[in-house]
């Protein structure tokens, strides 16, 4: 993940940015429009756990 964030497109146009925040995580979640629908802070142990769960969906 770049210093700066990554953000993931999704198929209806949504964007998902996450964005390392010291040892926390922040996702912001944008509706197609560019609206903040939702921002989450995470630990770097939820954020590893999300993401070895969204591996294991694929």
């Amino acid at each position: 993940m770049k210093h700066g964030g990554t953000t993931i497109h999704t198929a209806d146009g949504s964007t998902v940015t996450v964005t390392p925040r010291g040892i926390e995580y922040d996702l912001h979640v944008r509706n197609a429009k560019g609206h903040t629908v939702a921002t989450v802070e995470m630990s770097r142990a939820d954020y590893l756990a999300l993401l070895a769960d969204m591996r294991e969906a694929a």
